[in-house]
C-alpha cells in the first residue's frame, strides 16, 4: 500500500493530505522505469560477462569435448602413418624385391601435398590450427593408402606369374653330372686355346663326350639357330623372357627348331666340338636384361650345397678355355 502524505498548512494551522497531480504520478513512473531498466541492462551485461547460462556451459562443454576427440584423432592418425610407412618399407624392400620390381619413389608415394593453400575454408577459426593438421593427416593418409593398395593389386598380379617366373629362370645344369667329365673353365679371364692370350670368357664350358644330351636350363622360346664354321658354331639362345636369354654352343645336334618353346629339362641337343673349339664341350652363357652375368649363380636347382661350393672352387680357376 503506497504511503499518504501530508503538509502543515500555517494558515488554517492543520494538516492536509498531498494531492499529487496526475502528470506528476506518470514523470515518476517514468523515471522509476528508466531507473529499473538500466538496472536491468547493467545485471544482464554483468551476468553475461561473468556467469554462464546453462546453454553456454552445455556448448563449452561440447566444444571441448571435440577438440579431445580432434586431439585423439590426430594421435590415431600419426599411429597409422606409423603403421602405413611400415607396409610401404616391407612393400618396397621384400615384397617387390622378391618379383624383381623396383621400389616406388618417395616422391610418388608423397605427391599432391604442395603448393597453394588446400585448407584455407578452415582458417579463421580458434581452432584452426588443429583442424587444419588433422585435415592434413587425414588427406595424405588416404593418398599414400590408395598408392600401397595399387602397389598390392601390381604385387597380386606378379605373384600370379611367379610359377612362370620361377618356371623361366634357368635354374639347372645343361649337363648332367654323370655325364660330366669336368667343369673345363669357367666365367671370367681365361686363357684362349688358339691365340694363347689372356681374354674374358663370357660363359661356363662343361667337358663331355661327343653326343652327351644338352637340356634347357628353363622354360622358353628358341628365338636363335645357327650353324657356323667359327665362333659358337652349332648353337641356340633361347629366350626365357622376364630378362633371361641362355646360349648353347658347339653342339654336334641341334634338336630344336627357331621359334619352338621348350620346358626346363627338354634335351635340346648334343655335346661337340663344332666352331672355334678345341675339344667336345658345351658353352653355356646366360644373360639378364642383356648383360652376360656368370652362369654358376643359377646351378641352384639340382646341386646340392657341398657340389655347388665344389663348383665355384672349380669354375674360379684361371686356366685354359676350350673356345
Amino acid at each position: 500500500m503506497a504511503k499518504v502524505k501530508y503538509t502543515y498548512d500555517s494558515k488554517t494551522l492543520s494538516y492536509r493530505k498531498i494531492e499529487r497531480a496526475w502528470k506528476q504520478k506518470l514523470q515518476d513512473i517514468a523515471v522509476f522505469s528508466a531507473v529499473a531498466m538500466a538496472f536491468g541492462v547493467v545485471f544482464y551485461l554483468a551476468a553475461d560477462l561473468w556467469f554462464e547460462s546453462p546453454k553456454e556451459r552445455r556448448m563449452k562443454r561440447e566444444l571441448e569435448n571435440m577438440v579431445l576427440q580432434y586431439e585423439l584423432m590426430n594421435g590415431k592418425l600419426d599411429q597409422l602413418t606409423e603403421v602405413l610407412g611400415d607396409i610401404e618399407k616391407r612393400d618396397d624392400e621384400i615384397y617387390r624385391t622378391i618379383f624383381e620390381a623396383g621400389p616406388i619413389p618417395a616422391e610418388v608415394r608423397t605427391a599432391g601435398f604442395g603448393g597453394a593453400n588446400r585448407y584455407r575454408n578452415l582458417e579463421g577459426f580458434e581452432n584452426s590450427e588443429l583442424l587444419m593438421d588433422t585435415r592434413k593427416k587425414l588427406d595424405q593418409v588416404a593418398s599414400r593408402a590408395y598408392i600401397q593398395s595399387t602397389s598390392f593389386d601390381d604385387v597380386v598380379e606378379m605373384a600370379r606369374n611367379k610359377e612362370a617366373m620361377l618356371a623361366a629362370i634357368p635354374a639347372i645344369q645343361p649337363v648332367a653330372n654323370k655325364s660330366l667329365k669336368k667343369m673345363a673353365s669357367g666365367y671370367g679371364y681365361r686363357i684362349h686355346p688358339i691365340y694363347k692370350v689372356r681374354k674374358m670368357h663370357w660363359g661356363t664350358d662343361f667337358s663331355a663326350p661327343t653326343g652327351t644330351p644338352i637340356y634347357a636350363t628353363g622354360d622358353g622360346k628358341v628365338t636363335t639357330y645357327k650353324r657356323s664354321r667359327s665362333g659358337y658354331g652349332r648353337h641356340i639362345v633361347i629366350d626365357h623372357g622376364f630378362g633371361y636369354k641362355t646360349l648353347y654352343g658347339h653342339m654336334s645336334k641341334i634338336e630344336v627348331r627357331r621359334g619352338q618353346r621348350v620346358k626346363r629339362g627338354d634335351v635340346i641337343g648334343y655335346i661337340g666340338s663344332t666352331g672355334s673349339s678345341t675339344a667336345p664341350h658345351l658353352h653355356y652363357e646366360v644373360m639378364k636384361d642383356g648383360r652376360k652375368i656368370n652362369p654358376i649363380n643359377y646351378f641352384f636347382n639340382d646341386l646340392s650345397p657341398e657340389e655347388y661350393e665344389e663348383m665355384l672352387i672349380i669354375s674360379s680357376h684361371s686356366n685354359q678355355s676350350f673356345d
